[in-house]
């Protein structure tokens, strides 16, 4: 009769002999005494080669961080933990290794914990003291692992599965079915993925987790397990079957918590998407400027050679109009520049709003005469303010959003246009609407008027850089507001901005 020591070593010798991380066994010399099958396999070695070997064959010192070396010579980093355990003969010393070469991108640290078998009879007091080393081992993995017999039903659930998943093993072990963890749908979805992979229908429940381990095929997947308080965790499971022979006796599954490692790679992904948008809008930059700077720079050479030429007083007029061009480009350089400055702060999340208190009427009326000097022949601005007659906004933003409004509604109307001007203030909100009678925007362009360098083919002849409506559309979003737009081609356009107060400041 089999006596429950025994038994005890039989069922950590399966542990043991399917763990899916390095495990090494070393005495008070440092010498490798035992080393399990995946150890064997990551480094290229056969029992034989390596036992009685010291461990810094596999694992050379180094100041810096865990390196290990395979048979063949080729280096990999790794993550490398210890354990001791006394026995009659002596201390020895359990090292755990896992390789992390993608660590960057997720720490796929699997801790699936098992122990070689022996070949041969082992007396009593050996059973006792293997039995004693592979519950620590079994006590201190960092991986949840589950094993059920062949009915499905949970008959061993470690402690790290206890700790993460929140049940006690006494709740689940003859009761339970790892199907507790599992969401219903998520099994559907993966019981159609392996019928079709297998071309074989597979059952959605236990047959879907246990199928590909019975068929020995690799079984490695990510699920979602349901804790016990009803949350979730993304896991990395394996599930391999336990045979004795061509028996399978039952199944074992490995999981890894991956909570971490989503994490990491969700910071990752707005960290590269970040720097992917800036390295953008320094390409679009240097090739906008490149073009936008061309004719402004020409036009100020141009003009300041031919003022050069003009020296009489009969000449006074002519050099008033090309220093008035010198002016004027110096002055669309500035705005080129601004605009790429304005977009950089706000990518980079250095705009920071600052609201005051402050006379609406006046401070947009002080904005229009600012713009004066950029009306076409016979334009006219016409403003008009309602209701209360203060606001509180962040003046510097407002002042931004009305004069690239402005802006384009002078560039994109005709000589003689009228551009009318209309401000509403209530205690909780402010309104702005900037309408003219120019070219008017199709429908189409409507969609992306305020993406970065967007431009409308029917304004390519017109300078600019595309930046104006997407930093309108930005400082609205900064101070909480809204930005629509009205517009049917050759009848005008209107963009009104809807801003909300803030409250008790």
């Amino acid at each position: 009769m089999i006596n429950t020591a025994q038994n005890n070593y039989i069922g950590f010798e399966v542990l043991f002999n399917h763990a899916t991380i390095g495990i090494l066994v070393a005495d008070s010399h440092n010498e490798i005494v035992m080393a399990n099958p995946f150890l064997l396999n990551q480094f290229g070695y056969t029992k034989e080669e390596i036992t009685g070997r010291q461990v810094s064959l596999l694992l050379p010192p180094d100041e810096k961080e865990h390196i290990a070396l395979r048979k063949n010579g080729t280096r990999f980093p790794v993550e490398i933990s210890h354990g001791e355990h006394n026995t009659p003969e002596g201390l020895l010393t359990i090292t755990y290794v896992i390789d992390i070469s993608d660590r960057k991108i997720s720490e796929q640290t699997r801790q699936q914990l098992d122990q070689q078998k022996k070949e041969a009879a082992i007396k009593d007091g050996t059973l006792q003291r293997m039995n004693s080393f592979l519950n620590s081992l079994w006590s201190n993995a960092g991986a949840m692992i589950i094993v059920i017999n062949p009915d499905g039903f949970i008959k061993w659930f470690n402690p790290a599965a206890e700790r993460i998943l929140g049940y006690k093993a006494s709740e689940v072990i003859d009761v339970c079915t790892p199907l507790m963890l599992h969401n219903q749908h998520e099994v559907a979805l993966r019981a159609e993925e392996f019928s079709r992979q297998l071309q074989q229908p597979v059952e959605p429940g236990m047959e879907t987790l246990i199928i590909k381990a019975k068929l020995n095929i690799l079984n490695e997947y990510e699920w979602s397990y349901i804790r016990k308080d009803g949350t979730s965790l993304p896991v990395s499971l394996t599930v391999s079957a336990i045979r004795n022979g061509s028996e399978i006796t039952g199944y074992i599954g490995v999981a890894i918590d991956l909570s971490r490692i989503k994490e990491a790679e969700s910071e990752l992904r707005v960290s590269l998407e970040k720097e992917r948008e800036l390295n953008e809008l320094k390409s679009r930059f240097v090739s906008l400027a490149s073009h936008e700077f061309r004719t402004p720079l020409s036009a100020i050479l141009s003009s300041v050679y031919l003022v050069s030429k003009y020296e009489s007083a009969e000449d006074i007029p002519k050099r008033s109009k090309h220093i008035q061009r010198i002016i004027s480009s110096v002055n669309m350089l500035t705005d080129i520049l601004n605009d790429f400055l304005s977009v950089g702060k706000i990518e980079e999340g250095k705009i920071q709003v600052r609201y005051s208190t402050f006379e609406t009427a006046k401070h947009i009326g002080n904005i229009l005469g600012e713009m004066d000097g950029l009306k076409k022949p016979r334009q006219n601005i016409y403003y008009a303010h309602h209701g209360t007659p203060q606001t509180n906004l962040d003046p510097t933003l407002l002042k931004h959003i009305v004069m690239n409004l402005v802006s384009n509604a002078i560039k994109f109307s005709p000589e003689g246009g009228i551009i009318s001007i209309r401000t509403q203030g209530t205690d909780n909100s402010f309104l702005l609407s900037v309408k003219d009678r120019g070219i008017g925007i199709s429908a189409e362009d409507r969609q992306h008027l305020f993406e970065r360098f967007f431009r409308s083919q029917q304004v390519a002849n017109i300078q600019g850089t595309g930046l104006g409506l997407h930093i309108v559309a930005r400082y609205a979003e900064l101070m909480n507001g809204t930005v629509s737009c009205n517009s049917t081609p050759e009848n005008g356009t209107e963009f009104i901005i809807s801003l909300p107060l803030p409250q008790n400041q």
